[in-house]
């Protein structure tokens, strides 16, 4: 069976405490989809919002003390290109294989990544380090976990079943920014909207609608 999953990377939440999160091991990914958890979404939110810190105005640091979450989530509202690490994960549950985002690989792009490899030139770049390479061949896409590697376990597809994988994957994200939504509305009522959208630009989604 192939099992097509947006995945977010976490970095971890070590000392975190602006809001509820989920233990998560560090470096590994989460799967995002409508039934993850209120802690899942608020893990998610802090991972892209720290993801994207490096856009933050150094002039907006004096109101850390005067509203930690306001500043803490400030750089992912005002991003211009929000960015989220990740992308789509492959498993071929037969096999016991599974083709992961590399590194640099961001859920920003996945649309963009895994279109172009189904309906336009057969490639699609995942990131490196590991370096994941998706290959079509006629009605045939040949996933190959890590092309740095000599031996590295690879697996086939058939198109059609990759394509309602993808189909799926859109889903789950869509049913994500629905739990994002509500999450937002609860735990950061004045910014939910800018969020729910900063969100939907990270995953490369429309925002959901009431």
């Amino acid at each position: 069976m192939i099992v097509v999953q947006p995945v977010l990377e976490i970095e971890g939440a070590d000392g975190f405490a602006l809001w509820p999160v989920a233990e998560w091991k560090p470096f590994t990914f989460m799967p995002l989809h409508a039934a993850l958890s209120a802690a899942g979404v608020g893990t998610a939110v802090m991972t892209v919002a720290a993801y994207n810190q490096w856009q933050a105005d150094d002039e907006a640091a004096p109101t850390r003390s005067v509203d930690p979450v306001g500043h803490f989530v400030r750089a992912l509202l005002d991003a211009e290109d929000v960015q989220a690490p990740g992308g789509l994960r492959v498993t071929d549950t037969a096999r016991g294989a599974a083709l992961l985002p590399g590194c640099c690989s961001g859920l920003e792009e996945w649309r963009e990544a895994w279109f172009d490899l189904l309906d336009g030139s057969g490639h699609a770049w995942l990131g490196h380090g590991p370096s994941p390479l998706a290959e079509r061949h006629g009605d045939v896409v040949r996933l190959t976990v890590d092309a740095g590697r000599a031996d590295s376990p690879a697996f086939e597809v058939a198109v059609d079943v990759l394509r309602r994988g993808v189909a799926g994957a859109e889903r789950d994200l869509a049913g994500f920014l629905g739990a994002a939504a509500h999450w937002a509305a609860v735990r950061l009522p004045e910014n939910a909207p800018e969020l729910v959208g900063a969100l939907a630009r990270a995953v490369d989604m429309p925002p959901p609608t009431r």
